[in-house]
């Protein structure tokens, strides 16, 4: 199993990093919590890495924290909770506020991510509960703003493609319908931010912290 990567990041969209790493290019689905903090294209950055196999296809997901990518193991383990749905619940709540989430029994926050109705909430709230236990002693994952690796954070100043357009995207990509994403972006919109804390702030929003 491929565990953990280190090479340069040739490229980075939301929801996913390619990485180049002794000559081969990775492609990796990270979650949005990591897209934050991922480095500059060009810089070295290290992902922690769950490999997966089926009958159709093989998967590589990254996390910048040991501690998400090991929740992502808990996650899918729990039944009808699969790597798709485990990253869109690790793109609105980082590892911290999940668990927190789960110490509170809070089902109103989790049922505000995409893809998780009353039932998948509950059923979190349950089988994760005696699970996260397993986590205790690892590192709380970074504050919003740092970087992997060496990089210089995500607030700076955005080029190229409107970032508004890029963050709706993005939340559409997420599972938001798109009049949802459209009217979380505008709330957040502010000059000179990036597509990157678009995003963040708006899941900030829609997803209060516990």
């Amino acid at each position: 199993m491929i565990g953990r990567i280190r090479g340069i990041l040739v490229e980075k969209t939301p929801g996913q990093a390619l990485v180049e790493c002794a000559g081969l290019g990775y492609e990796i689905d990270i979650p949005y919590t990591t897209f934050f903090h991922l480095p500059e294209s060009g810089q070295e950055v290290t992902l922690h890495t769950h490999f997966a196999v089926r009958e159709d296809a093989q998967s590589l997901y990254g996390f910048a924290a040991k501690l998400d990518r090991d929740l992502f193991r808990l996650l899918i383990k729990v039944n009808g909770v699969g790597p798709k749905l485990a990253v869109g619940i690790l793109s609105g709540l980082d590892a911290q506020q999940f668990i927190r989430c789960v110490e509170a029994k809070d089902a109103n926050s989790l049922v505000k991510l995409p893809g998780v109705g009353k039932k998948t909430a509950e059923r979190l709230l349950i089988e994760m509960a005696d699970r996260i236990g397993q986590l205790e002693g690892q590192f709380v994952p970074m504050s919003p703003g740092a970087t992997v690796a060496g990089g210089h954070g995500s607030d700076q100043v955005a080029t190229g493609p409107d970032p508004r357009e890029e963050a709706e995207a993005a939340l559409i990509a997420l599972g938001y319908k798109p009049q949802e994403a459209a009217k979380a972006i505008s709330k957040v919109a502010e000059e000179g931010a990036t597509s990157e804390t678009l995003i963040r702030l708006a899941l900030r929003n829609m997803i209060p912290a516990g």
